[in-house]
């Protein structure tokens, strides 16, 4: 959730620290700090309450914290209000340990008790210190001096979810890194080397990166990067060479991150579907599933958060449809805890921008055990999902720096597509006429998501007329539905206006309620054989005085007798439609968002990425 950056090496870290944080802002946060070894050796920390550019500010850019070994962080509250005191790095009680912390420690307060009875004192709310205080527990008593020990005692008591970042005064030059269950990365660069919490504060200094592996220490020194597991046993480690580059981590001209990878989907989804379509056919050699495992596959278990939900019904529709196969969807987080009735021969999907999110990687771990093989569909290479996944569909979206997903959504869309028409394939539900119209549409999307951007001024006029609503409704059928819930979170995340995505039949069991003078009413209708039932809705909270804007294919004309706006897509195979309806729900939230004023890719009380329960 929070952002860590730590540099050792030739040049002057603190300027590095601030840089490196100020591309992970996206991830949510209410505070920052940095530590740096100076040249007298002693462990200087300097925070502040806010934004980056307050810290900036205090420090000169960094010019004013010399020294060449460093770690910062960006906090988000989680023990304790948002304060300086409470904000990363926290220090052990002599001043000569200093830690930055994502996740969260479970048995902190049991940990705080004991030390507190051994005379420890603490200074702040957070689970954090106790970290801190800990190791220099160890460090100063059975460990004697040995910093690796130290940190193997700790994690054998803590509890909970943690990547750690760690300076030791008696250490000079050296950055620990260890890493349970958050998210963790290594850089290796010219002038030293890099810990950080995701890929874009690393791609100013280099693209060659070590994944740590959970329960794993390293150890980087300017010229040195060392692994180690909790046995202080060495570990090997390959690195990977990250393909982004820095322009793609930047605004590219654009007002906000979100703008721009609105514009990125036709290129993202064009990434995700070319490379696995080959002389007309799918090619999913990647995922080692041949043809008799595709076929005897029973059932299908889609898993994930938020959007990734969200794609995970659109995709329950598409493969029952295409391949005739039973699915059901979960929110990750109540996945584990409904205890499921897992199904012999089934195949579980799990799905996640990040790689990393906390409850997802749990369902994924809880299918493993009971015996259940797992893909994982994920946008970041060497991720701990693509790792523990029994094989991955990479999304090829580029780093994506907005909260508001988008084009991550789109390529997991398109991943979803991919298996499901070649599954339908497979076990004979898709005839080799049928199957080609499918795979010529996939391979046309980009084109037509383009081709969608283009009625954007229109969709901004809008925005700017309904900027000032108190509620919206967003309905639909079948999948219109599924990308109505989408439509809806991304209205509500970004806007901060009350809506609630609901299908559309549903409507007069209850919501329409609701429905008063001005309500907006957005209705969803690119499933033909679905549009009059939905326009039937759609008249119904117009008789009750809702405003209706209407998100249809061409052709469809007629909606206009009911809608006061409509917005028309191009026509594909309705399968697929969700990919080219979701951009003007894109637009529309962004373009609201944008004309209140409010802060676009980085909205209150949201993080990118969420590495905790």
């Amino acid at each position: 959730m929070c952002g860590i950056v730590g540099f050792t090496g030739a040049r002057q870290a603190a300027p590095i620290l601030l840089d490196g944080l100020s591309k992970l802002e996206y991830r949510g946060y209410d505070s920052a700090g940095i530590a740096v070894q100076n040249p007298a050796g002693k462990i200087e920390v300097v925070k502040a309450k806010g934004r980056l550019r307050v810290l900036s500010e205090m420090t000169d850019g960094g010019n004013a914290v010399q020294g060449c070994c460093g770690i910062g962080h960006t906090r988000w509250a989680t023990h304790g209000e948002p304060s300086v005191v409470n904000a990363h790095p926290h220090y052990s009680r002599d001043q000569k340990i200093a830690v930055v912390h994502n996740g969260i420690i479970e048995n902190f307060q049991e940990l705080k008790d004991r030390l507190t009875a051994q005379g420890f004192e603490f200074v702040s709310q957070t689970d954090t210190e106790v970290i801190a205080q800990l190791i220099d527990f160890y460090y100063c008593g059975e460990s004697a001096g040995d910093p690796l020990d130290a940190i193997t005692r700790m994690m054998l008591h803590v509890r909970g979810s943690y990547a750690l970042g760690i300076l030791f005064e008696d250490r000079p030059g050296t950055v620990y890194a260890v890493r349970k269950d958050s998210p963790l990365i290594v850089g290796q660069a010219e002038d030293g080397n890099l810990i950080a919490s995701d890929v874009p504060a690393l791609l100013k200094y280099t693209r060659t990166v070590y994944y740590i592996d959970n329960l794993e220490i390293a150890e980087l020194t300017p010229d040195s990067i060392s692994f180690y597991n909790m046995s202080k046993e060495p570990v090997t480690h390959q690195s990977t060479t990250v393909e982004w580059d820095a322009e793609a981590a930047e605004k590219g001209g654009y007002e906000h991150f979100m703008m721009k990878e609105i514009h990125e989907q036709p290129t993202a989804v064009r990434d995700t579907i070319s490379p696995r379509i080959k002389d007309g056919r799918i090619d999913l050699s990647e995922l080692d599933l041949d043809e008799e495992k595709i076929r005897k596959i029973k059932r299908l278990y889609i898993v994930g958060c938020g959007s990734a939900y969200h794609v995970g019904v659109a995709a329950r529709y598409v493969f029952e449809s295409l391949a005739r196969l039973p699915v059901e969807v979960d929110v990750a987080s109540e996945f584990r805890y409904r205890d499921p009735v897992l199904e012999e021969d089934s195949l579980a999907v799990v799905i996640s921008q990040s790689g990393e999110t906390a409850d997802t990687l749990a369902a994924l771990r809880e299918c493993k055990q009971r015996g259940v093989r797992t893909i994982g569909i994920v946008n970041v290479v060497g991720s701990s999902i693509a790792r523990e996944a029994d094989a991955t569909l990479y999304t090829w979206a580029g780093p994506e720096i907005a909260v508001a997903t988008t084009k991550a959504y789109s390529t997991q869309l398109a991943a979803c597509y991919l298996l499901a028409t070649e599954f339908g394939r497979v076990r004979g539900h898709l005839d080799q006429e049928h199957y080609a119209i499918l795979v010529a549409e996939l391979e046309a999307l980009p084109d037509k998501i383009q081709k969608t951007l283009v009625d954007k001024e229109r969709i901004q006029w809008f925005a700017s007329k309904y900027a000032s609503a108190r509620d919206a409704f967003f309905i639909g059928r079948g999948l219109d539905y599924a990308v109505a819930l989408e439509g809806s979170l991304k209205f509500k995340e970004i806007s901060y206006i009350h809506s609630e995505a609901f299908a559309a039949g549903e409507m007069k069991h209850g919501p329409i309620s609701l429905v008063e003078k001005g309500t907006l009413v957005v209705g969803v209708l690119t499933q033909p054989n679905l549009f009059e039932k939905t326009v039937s809705n759609l008249v119904e909270a117009k008789s009750r005085g809702a405003f209706i804007m209407g998100l249809t294919t061409y052709g469809n004309y007629s909606i206009e007798d009911t809608a006061g706006f409509t917005v028309y897509v191009p026509k594909t195979d309705p399968h697929f439609a969700t990919s080219l309806s979701v951009i003007p729900l894109q637009l529309l939230a962004y373009y609201v968002s944008c004309a209140k004023g409010l802060d676009v890719d980085k909205p209150r009380n949201l993080a990118k990425s969420v590495t905790v329960e």
